[in-house]
This record gives structure tokens, C-alpha cells and sequence, in this order.
């Protein structure tokens, strides 16, 4: 059974764009199917949601606020580090990222019988690498959809 749903930011909860001000960054578009899937569905099948991003947002942590998400990590360069503060029991974890910063933590989950998943328009590394392939992509319900194949597929009840 998952007890940690981990996952990437950036193309994975986000279609990946960054838009940019003078100041910084601005906006970033989440998703309300993957919050809805996170908020009603991961959080009440006793799923710990886990935010392991590299970069750093306020945008970020309003909405975590917003979707029940307590465990936020930002700014992280060693992904596997960080997951090993988490727990140490890397078979009961499911890893949903995009990019090549996320295949060393995918890598060790998988190797110790986690599961992972992807949204459609990951790298081409990581969908080999995933039990999961989204039919959506990153920001467009993608995270949702892991969730509930992963209730499904855990025989947890909705």
C-alpha cells in the first residue's frame, strides 16, 4: 500500500512554464483536477502527499496551503537525500515527476519496489523508467490520474 504520494512540481503539477516579471516569478497554472485529487482523494486513502521540488515559490506554498499538502520541500538539489529524511521504507512510495532531475529518486524508489509515475509529456528517460504513463499532461490532471490509478490499484475505497 502507498503511504507517500511524492512529487515534482514543475511539468508535473504545472505544465512547466515560468512566467517571469521584473521581480521574479509571477504565476505558475496548477491544476483543480490535481488538487481535487490530492485534497479528496490521496488525503482521505491515508496517502501523505509530499511536495520535492529544486526551485523555490511563494505560488508554491499558497497553494499547498489550499490543498491540504503539509510536507513541502523547495530548493532541493538531492532529491534522494531528501527522500530518505522522509522515509525509509522507499516500497511504500509513489514518485510522480517529469524531467531528468527526477530519475536518481525515481531510480532508488523503483529499485525498492515504489512505484512511478509520469505525466504524458515527460522526458523520454522517464517514461522508460515509469510503471505510469499519464494520458495527460504535466498541469492538465496528470497527477490526478496517477492517484487514482494508485487507489484502484491498492484496493484503498474512494
Amino acid at each position: 500500500m502507498v503511504k507517500y504520494l511524492v512529487m515534482d512540481v514543475d511539468g508535473t503539477l504545472t505544465d512547466g512554464k515560468i512566467y517571469m516579471g521584473n521581480d521574479g516569478e509571477m504565476m505558475k497554472a496548477f491544476s483543480i483536477k490535481d488538487g481535487c485529487g490530492i485534497h479528496d482523494i490521496a488525503i482521505p486513502s491515508g496517502i501523505v502527499p509530499v511536495i520535492i521540488t529544486g526551485r523555490k515559490s511563494k505560488i508554491l506554498e499558497n497553494r499547498c496551503a489550499e490543498i491540504g499538502i503539509t510536507e513541502i520541500y523547495q530548493g532541493v538539489s538531492n532529491k534522494v537525500e531528501r527522500l530518505k529524511t522522509i522515509t525509509e521504507e522507499l516500497k511504500d512510495v509513489a514518485y510522480i515527476g517529469d524531467d531528468i532531475n527526477d530519475l536518481s529518486a525515481m531510480m532508488i524508489i523503483k529499485e525498492n519496489g515504489g512505484i512511478i509515475g509520469c505525466p504524458k509529456d515527460a522526458a523520454v528517460d522517464v517514461t522508460k523508467l515509469a510503471n505510469f504513463i499519464s494520458s495527460r499532461d504535466g498541469g492538465d490532471g496528470a497527477v490526478r490520474e496517477f492517484i487514482e490509478w494508485l487507489v484502484r490499484d491498492s484496493q484503498i475505497d474512494l
